[in-house]
């Protein structure tokens, strides 16, 4: 393995990953859940969960309920919300490099004419293709297609 593929970090992060887990968690669950069950259900540290469900809370994708009888639960029906929304929310834009966002577009300091960059347009078709799957997918369809994988394994 070369020293390149050690370094190679993931374009999608654990706290994203980890908040999609839990959104199709919450997808397949009436009523209220638990953070601790959760957590336990899909492997993720508790306390990094609690922070990612506090986020979704606060943009709007969980309510939240404390106290006795407590939990999380999804503010809206599950094939309401996308892939892409979840991701934005923890993540950030989509795009794999600044000047290829298109809600947080920084220029690249080493680059003389954006227009002309052919990384930049080449990031722009990634960004908008990535785009595309993951804002046609909600976290219904992301559930039943694990469901559906879980099922033709047996």
């Amino acid at each position: 393995m070369t020293g390149a593929e050690r370094e190679r970090k993931s374009m999608l992060s654990n706290k994203a990953k980890y908040g999609l887990k839990a959104m199709m968690h919450l997808a397949g669950t009436e009523g209220i859940a638990l953070a601790a069950n959760i957590a336990q259900d899909n492997n993720i540290p508790r306390k990094f969960l609690d922070a990612i469900l506090l986020e979704l809370t606060k943009a709007g994708i969980l309510t939240s309920k404390k106290g006795k009888g407590g939990g999380y639960q999804l503010a809206r029906p599950a094939d309401a919300i996308t892939a892409g929304q979840i991701i934005r929310i923890l993540d950030g834009p989509l795009a794999p490099i600044a000047c290829a966002s298109r809600t947080a577009y920084r220029p690249c300091t080493d680059c003389g004419d954006v227009e002309a960059c052919a990384i930049r347009d080449v990031m722009l078709d990634v960004r908008d293709a990535m785009a595309l799957i993951l804002d046609r997918t909600s976290i219904a369809a992301m559930r039943t297609r694990g469901l559906n994988r879980q099922f033709a394994l047996r």
